[in-house]
């Protein structure tokens, strides 16, 4: 038997350093194996090391997060910059902060009830105008409708088209069109949730590279457009959960929509450079684009949960 074999299948002494690496084998000497990085001091993993393992690796809840939030917040672009000048160790990876804001923006949407405040507005006026029209209302919920049965009969030409090209997503839309307000309302939220996230990733490498367009001679690689992607479009996700916190005082939420406006603007131009007026032009051409471009994202990925 190996040396490597024999290390591998005898049983690690907890708290006593060893003289081969459990993992890989190697002779040595310290706390640390030199070959592969695993600790030679074991001992028994606790309930909170579990807990912090978890937490660490799927929401970056650790130490550098908060060197990150600092820079984030209060210094648009600065992290990106850290990033491109090798700083990077301190602070969370750019797309492990952008995955952890989305994450916890379309929690908190989900489970906050803020997907539902637009239906709760259409119910609560709805019951007057039953009243006024003497017949009960078929309108509320994500999809209005203002007679019963107004979605299925205007969408019979785009129904019948859909079924040209696709008979089973021509199916589906039709069941889609014949179900009750609850029952779109349930399909929607559920495409809604399954695909949209996915949908607005999939949106970073177009939105750095409308950044490499914009700033075509600056000598920027792709690579860095796509990290200021992830890192601005990261602190929109956050500015957008802080602004879901319920009794956010008025004065916070309005200051802090204005640093959402203004925040794009100020990070490009630490990254970029460039006049006032030159970053301007390009935040309003950048901005067009993506919003128009996540619109459409938007309406793809729903449309893609409904018929699937």
């Amino acid at each position: 038997m190996t040396k490597s074999a024999h290390a591998v299948n005898t049983p690690a002494h907890f708290h006593q350093a060893a003289s081969d690496c459990p993992n890989c084998g190697t002779i040595v000497s310290g706390n640390f194996c030199h070959e592969c990085g695993q600790e030679t001091v074991l001992h028994p993993p606790s309930t909170r090391e579990f807990l912090h393992e978890f937490i660490g690796h799927y929401v970056a809840l650790e130490g550098k997060l908060w060197k990150s939030l600092l820079l984030l917040l209060f210094r648009p672009g600065q992290l990106t910059l850290e990033y491109i000048n090798g700083r990077r160790v301190r602070y969370i990876q750019p797309l492990r902060l952008y995955l952890t804001f989305s994450l916890i923006f379309f929690a908190v949407m989900k489970y906050g009830g803020h997907d539902t405040a637009s239906a709760e507005v259409e119910q609560a006026r709805t019951p007057a105008a039953a009243t006024a029209h003497g017949k009960p209302d078929s309108k509320g919920g994500l999809v209005r409708e203002d007679e019963p049965g107004e979605i299925a009969s205007g969408t019979v030409e785009l129904r019948e088209g859909i079924s040209k090209v696709n008979a089973h997503w021509g199916e589906r839309i039709d069941r889609f069109s014949n179900l009750s307000p609850e029952e779109r309302d349930k399909v929607l939220k559920t495409a809604f949730y399954s695909y949209v996230p996915y949908a607005v990733f999939f949106m970073m490498p177009l939105f750095a590279l409308y950044l490499k367009v914009l700033y075509l001679g600056s000598g920027r690689r792709y690579g860095e457009h796509l990290l200021f992607a992830l890192h601005t479009n990261g602190f929109a996700f956050l500015a957008m959960t802080l602004l879901m916190v319920p009794y956010l005082p008025g004065l916070a939420a309005g200051a802090l929509w204005l640093w959402l406006a203004f925040y794009l603007p100020a990070a490009m131009r630490r990254v970029y450079g460039g006049s006032r007026l030159a970053t301007g032009l390009r935040w309003i051409v950048l901005m067009l684009l993506h919003l128009a471009g996540i619109g459409l994202a938007i309406g793809a990925a729903v449309g893609f949960g409904i018929v699937h």
